[in-house]
């Protein structure tokens, strides 16, 4: 009798286990900075097209009573996001001093994320340390609630198209990127080749009026 093999079962387990932690992984951006008074800080993001955007944040001001970091509730943080190099501007509101935001690119390329706080005086002494984690192409919120009535491994199903959309979005601007590089190449290339050309054409015209002149210069001094 022969043995049946089991590296099919043990690949299609690991096929599937890849495709669920494929499903966790999500690009995301997390970070803290410090604003003095009413500094504003400002991020550029590259997104292609049709990405969703959300952003989660939470500022502390420093407080010298305690000697430490803490929430105040009436300190407002300003959120504005522009689209480059246009300045379309997608958001522009004030929220809380912890909260949310969330965009969609509606075109390709750079955005800026600034943040400030409500400060009403460039000079003030306060000091804010803001924490930013941004998540991009999460699935929406609709979704997020739908997600209750579906079993586990639908949930991940569900996560995983919505990546598998994520990845050809970025595949799709990328290769919108390198046929404008391509473009600029080949117009670079072809005034290259025309300057050349210019070149020679200008060396042939010298060469031709030098030779005139000499022959005349030796026709002159009786020399031929």
């Amino acid at each position: 009798m022969k043995k049946q093999s089991l590296t099919p079962g043990l690949s299609l387990s690991l096929y599937v286990l890849v495709l669920i932690v494929s499903t966790m992984i999500r690009p995301s951006v997390g970070l803290y900075f410090y604003l003095e008074g009413a500094e504003q800080k400002c991020f550029i993001e590259e997104l292609p097209r049709e990405t969703l955007v959300v952003g989660t944040y939470k500022a502390e001001e420093w407080s010298e009573t305690q000697q430490q970091y803490i929430e105040n509730p009436a300190l407002g943080i300003q959120i504005t996001v522009e689209e480059l190099p246009l300045g379309h501007m997608i958001i522009n509101q004030k929220g809380p001093s912890r909260g949310r935001f969330t965009f969609t690119a509606a075109e390709s390329g750079d955005h800026s994320i600034c943040l400030s706080t409500n400060t009403s005086s460039w000079f003030a002494n306060s000091q804010t340390k803001l924490h930013l984690d941004m998540i991009i192409g999460e699935t929406t919120s609709e979704e997020e609630n739908d997600k209750e009535h579906f079993s586990d491994l639908a949930q991940r199903v569900n996560d995983l198209n919505n990546r598998v959309a994520d990845i050809s979005r970025e595949q799709s601007y990328q290769r919108e990127r390198e046929a404008e590089f391509r473009d600029q190449s080949e117009i670079t290339n072809s005034r290259v080749v025309y300057w050349s050309i210019a070149q020679v054409i200008v060396l042939l015209i010298t060469c031709l009026w030098q030779m005139r002149h000499l022959k005349g210069f030796f026709e002159a001094k009786k020399l031929v």
